[in-house]
């Protein structure tokens, strides 16, 4: 073979008559590249496919103007979106970063958004009720546990009795925690309800604690975004200029008195309350409680209702201090419990009254409570305290006008229930009612 003809052969390359060139046999090159090199490509055609789809189908404005105009809050959208199905080839589309439910309608669909209408929960609250084991508290766990609510309870048991709790050990959504709310706590919640502070003289001498812990509960509030309910009293009217008491008098109070720890703490907590509301945009709620009584008061607590009770019931003389003209409205537990929640649910920051209207000398007490136990029960007169007020009656407009609230059960109808817890908690007998009524 000559030079050249090698040179030739090692040049050339070595294909054999039947194999296809590189270009053939490597067909999915041109895809590789397209794939590897022009992503931009492909964004595009992403792009494109949105806006088809986009265009194809159009996220109704009109419809949801027709929703928005059909009133304030959630009825009103829903009623806007009822009347907008009057056509049976109506269609509700979907709304792009709006929040809605459907629900069956007649074999239609009806969205409904927004707020929701007060006793229509979208979802079960998860609600902290400070002083949850006292006389109040319980109660208000009581139908918040019963309406389908997680409670948890903080309460370090001053005047908070765990038997007041134990029927609701067990359930899943029911918490109790041992703590002092002086001391600072971090809990997830959407709603809290602040009772925790000693109602009685006897308890509020001792241990004044309304300022350091309505602040603790208020910044818990400001870090978790949960609605904040103040039970504060009518005692920040301290001895009243004004009767019966609206919510716009700012009362006659004793700032050095010795019942002032706990009448300036509640007025105190009431400024922080509406600061936090102010500056921070906190939610807040603030009642003033009256007066009340029930099953589950504590009985050596001082206060006027349960020492009479107590007392006639041990066959002792009812203690009455001064002449026993001084007057005072007395409600009813539920009535009470009742007045709370939906002060908590309603849409106005108060403060609102809540008692009852029924005006009362103590004299007058003592004869209420001889006729629920002991007719031949004696009275006892001893000296005034200091700074007693002598008239206490709350004025309820505001809470008749704006919270729908007002109490429905009158001493003669709720002292013998509270009767009944008395004698079962001080003889161990028996919770039936005097003269042979139902099971309190």
């Amino acid at each position: 073979m000559s030079p050249t003809e090698l040179t030739t052969q090692k040049s050339s390359p070595n294909i054999s008559p039947g194999t296809p060139s590189s270009p053939v046999r490597n067909w999915k090159t041109p895809f590789r590249y397209v794939a590897q090199k022009q992503r931009f490509f492909f964004v595009l055609v992403g792009i494109a496919i949105a806006a088809l789809f986009f265009n194809s189908f159009p996220v109704s404005t009109s419809s949801l103007s027709q929703e928005l105009s059909g009133g304030g809050g959630g009825a009103g959208l829903i009623a806007g979106s009822v009347s907008g199905l009057g056509a049976e080839s109506s269609e509700v589309t979907r709304r792009v970063l709006y929040e809605a439910y459907t629900e069956g309608f007649r074999g239609r669909n009806v969205v409904a958004a927004g707020k929701v209408p007060l006793g229509l929960k979208k979802k079960n609250l998860r609600i902290v009720v400070t002083g949850g084991a006292g006389f109040v508290g319980s109660h208000l766990v009581d139908r918040l546990i019963a309406r389908g609510d997680s409670v948890i309870v903080v309460d370090n048991f001053f005047t908070g009795r765990k038997e007041n709790l134990m029927h609701h050990f067990g359930n899943p959504k029911f918490e109790l925690i041992r703590h002092d709310v002086v001391e600072p706590i971090l809990l997830e919640v959407d709603q809290i309800y602040h009772l925790a502070c000693p109602a009685s003289p006897v308890h509020y001498k001792f241990n004044p604690t309304n300022v350091v812990g309505t602040l603790n509960m208020l910044g818990l509030a400001k870090r978790v975004g949960a609605r904040f309910l103040l039970t504060s009293t009518s005692e920040v009217y301290g001895d009243p200029l004004q009767h019966p008491q609206v919510e716009t008098y700012w009362g006659n109070v004793n700032p050095i008195g010795v019942r002032s720890c706990y009448d300036e703490g509640k007025r105190t907590a009431e400024t922080l309350t509406m600061d936090y509301h102010r500056s921070l945009g906190i939610e807040v709620r603030i009642a003033r409680i009256f007066n009340t009584y029930g099953p589950r008061m504590c009985i050596d607590d001082g206060r006027v209702v349960s020492n009479f009770v107590a007392q006639a019931l041990r066959k002792e003389p009812m203690t009455v201090y001064g002449d026993g003209k001084q007057t005072r409205s007395f409600q009813y537990v539920s009535d009470l419990v009742e007045g709370l929640i939906r002060l908590m649910e309603g849409d106005h920051v108060g403060p609102f009254n809540l008692g009852n209207p029924g005006e009362f000398t103590m004299l007058e007490l003592a004869e209420v409570v001889q006729e629920a136990i002991d007719p031949n029960a004696k009275i006892e007169f001893r000296p005034n305290t200091e700074d007693d007020p002598h008239k206490r009656k709350p004025d309820i407009s505001k809470a008749k006008q704006l919270l729908g609230w007002e109490p429905t059960i009158s001493l003669r109808k709720g002292l013998p229930l509270m009767v009944s817890d008395f004698r079962q908690r001080i003889f161990g007998t028996p919770k039936t009612l005097i003269g042979g009524g139902a099971t309190a």
